[in-house]
């Protein structure tokens, strides 16, 4: 375990200069030489054909130097994975659909000129809406990442016949997109040396070495013939954790371009159709319990969407395996294939929507059983993981719930809901409580080298998407060093740097984290202290293993909402997470995760909804004017804290992932406190005025 120095420290952003001063590139940025612009064609059926491509006005427009069509786009060596294989036939599996690309000298010819692009289809009928009792359901052979698609414990039926207390009730939440602030974009430039190809590409991405891995094999290449750079990246949340299909069509433009660099950047419409989203979810959760309030039985049933061209199959009801004590437990995945794009990562996936459902199941318990919703959770607090048996790496709930119900003025709650008013507004609090799974990821190695007197480069091809990678990882560096964080220079962002994982599942300091305190100690024993200047190491981490014990991070939510009894405007002006994470890296860019977390929370409760027209099968809501996300308005005292403690289980810096939790019950957390607020159990996301005004009185 690392003694902290600079670890634990509240470091501004060492990028931070860079980023106001807008000296920091990201990917469109990046400079190169005498760049094309490139701009897709989309299909705007979602099922059928393309029977011909017109391309004659598209090709006359002056400034237009090539088009690409699903009749001759360049052939991929491996066209096994339905969302990236485009161009390959005419057949088109959603709307929005790649189905062509229009390069020019400019960004505006290039748009202009995708316009004039006439397509002709076979249409067929499709289907595009998710329902609970859609004819084409199954069960995946395993949910995100690789856990069993369902679970059964006990005898739940019969001990749900028997509870004293039951919840038996349907939740929904909605489909919901990333909208990072900075667009996927790419720039691929394709060149051949002496018959052999290399590509360098651009891209803003969550892991470099991942769209490598993944696009080199697609294009017949070796991975040391792609080059792939993102050393600033502006959010992701998830969506950039893997390259799709528009990276695909730019190499595919590179590749004839002759040499030139060919630059694409999504629109905001093209990113509702072309870069993933949270799948929506139908679930069922039957809670049992005695007269104590004791779980006897729980079921949590999940329903989502997969593609047809594509199967992504979201882990919702997984945290319910571990959550709470219950003798009598049973979960379920199913999943209907329909013509849409496919759904991929967002913040927490899995365990955001389906911890959504289970605590607000659990605060309609709490209501049934007379019970305050904190003693509630806490009568229900396993001391062992309930799924495996295995002991906690350091389980917290408890002390989250009652640091916070201190610091929240808990005690303070009416008991009855709708029973305080201030003014013309009706005051609600809620809680929820969050768990997340601590996650190492394999396949990383770090380059450590003297360069000069007293001076240390850092080397690892890992991600920075905004979470401040710079900095921790110069600060574990140091630490590891045990050198001052001025004599640390990290490089990072770049498939010419030692691998590195993807920044996925709150993974990333735990990953690479921990591969740079191997690398440090493995230099100092092949260089001794001082070394001499150009010593360098690398150092390959071996895959984690932890099966001795369950590693979670824990949390829990305090809401207080208001909401008008004349027009059913809900206002949130209180929210606090208490957080058990392991000891804090850098507690300013942990705080910024914990509370960004919590305001995405926050905004899908109240105002994040992809409306899909299941008629024709796209968005409707693609734009940032119609798909709606908490405003600084919205926000009002927010804080995040975190327990005193030291994870000796997961890495060496004793700290578990913390930039996912923070969404994990938050929106439980408000739809509770609505319903404490007014006494309108809302069950379908987001909570908007009119599911409330219905019912006040």
């Amino acid at each position: 375990m690392l003694e902290p120095r600079a670890i634990g420290a509240p470091t501004a952003r060492r990028d931070g200069q860079a980023k106001v001063t807008g000296a920091a590139a990201y990917a469109y940025e990046q400079q190169v030489d005498s760049p094309a612009y490139l701009h897709p064609v989309q299909a705007t059926i979602a099922r059928g054909r393309v029977i011909a491509m017109d391309t004659n006005l598209a090709r006359a427009v002056d400034g237009v130097l090539d088009i690409l069509t699903v009749s001759d786009a360049p052939k991929l060596a491996d066209a096994s994975d339905g969302e990236l294989a485009i161009l390959q036939d005419a057949t088109v599996h959603f709307r929005g659909q790649l189905i062509g690309g229009v390069v020019a000298e400019t960004a505006e010819i290039a748009r202009e000129a995708a316009a004039l692009v006439h397509v002709e289809y076979q249409e067929k009928e499709h289907d595009a809406a998710l329902r609970a009792d859609h004819p084409g359901l199954y069960t995946p052979e395993s949910v995100n990442p690789s856990y069993p698609p369902d679970s059964d414990q006990g005898d739940v039926e019969s001990a749900f016949s028997a509870a004293e207390f039951t919840v038996d009730q349907t939740y929904r939440t909605p489909t919901e997109h990333n909208n990072p602030m900075e667009p996927h974009a790419c720039v691929a430039q394709w060149t051949v040396r002496d018959g052999t190809p290399a590509v360098t590409m651009y891209d803003s991405t969550q892991g470099v070495h991942v769209v490598r891995k993944t696009l080199a094999p697609i294009f017949g290449l070796e991975p040391e013939q792609m080059r792939v750079v993102a050393p600033h990246v502006g959010g992701g949340f998830g969506s950039k954790g893997a390259p799709h299909a528009h990276d695909v069509l730019t190499v595919m433009a590179a590749q004839r371009a002759g040499g030139r660099p060919v630059k694409l950047a999504l629109t905001r419409q093209q990113m509702f159709s072309l870069v993933g989203y949270r799948t929506p979810t139908i679930q069922r959760v039957r809670l049992g319990a005695d007269r104590d309030g004791r779980l006897t039985a729980l079921v949590h049933d999940a329903i989502g969407q997969t593609a047809t061209v594509k199967e992504f199959a979201e882990q919702t009801a997984v945290t319910s395996r571990k959550m709470y004590a219950a003798a009598n437990r049973r979960t379920s995945h199913r999943l209907a294939a329909l013509d849409v794009p496919v759904p991929f990562w967002m913040r927490a996936p899995g365990e955001c929507p389906g911890t959504y459902a289970a605590e607000v199941a659990m605060d309609e318990l709490a209501v049934a059983a007379g019970i305050d919703p904190i003693q509630l959770r806490i009568r229900n607090d396993p001391p062992t993981d309930p799924e495996t048996g295995k002991p906690w790496s350091g389980r917290h709930l408890v002390e989250c719930l009652e640091v916070g119900a201190e610091r929240f003025d808990w005690s303070s709650r009416d008991p009855e809901p709708g029973t305080r008013v201030l003014g013309d507004w009706l005051v609600g609090t809620g809680v929820a409580s969050a768990t997340y799974p601590g996650m190492a990821m394999p396949g990383n190695a770090a380059r450590i080298t003297y360069s000069a007197e007293g001076h240390y480069d850092v080397h690892i091809g890992a991600a920075d998407i905004g979470t401040g990678t710079w900095t921790t990882l110069s600060q574990i560096a140091a630490d590891a060093l045990d050198c001052d964080l001025a004599a640390i220079t990290l490089q990072i962002g770049d498939t010419d740097l030692p691998a590195a994982s993807v920044a996925g599942g709150s993974s990333g300091m735990t990953s690479w984290g921990t591969t740079i305190v191997l690398a440090a100690q493995q230099f100092r024993r092949d260089h001794g202290n001082p070394p001499v200047i150009g010593a360098t190491t690398v150092t390959e981490a071996p895959d984690p293993e932890n099966d001795e014990v369950t590693v979670q991070s824990f949390g829990a939510h305090f809401v207080e909402a208001h909401v008008n009894r004349h027009t059913g405007e809900i206002r949130v002006p209180r929210m606090l997470g208490v957080f058990s994470i392991g000891r804090a890296i850098n507690p300013r860019t942990l705080r910024s995760q914990l509370i960004g977390g919590m305001t995405m929370g926050l905004s899908m409760a109240l105002h994040e909804e992809s409306v899909r027209d299941p008629r024709f099968g796209h968005v409707v809501t693609q734009d940032l004017a119609t798909y709606h996300i908490s405003s600084h308005a919205d926000v009002v005292d927010i804080d995040a804290i975190w327990l005193d403690e030291v994870d000796e289980h997961l890495n060496p810096m004793g700290s578990r992932g913390a930039g996912e939790i923070g969404i994990v019950g938050s929106a439980a957390a408000v739809v509770n406190a609505v319903y404490h607020a007014t006494g309108i159990r809302v069950r379908d996301l987001p909570v908007t005025l009119d599911k409330v005004l219905a019912g006040l009185p």
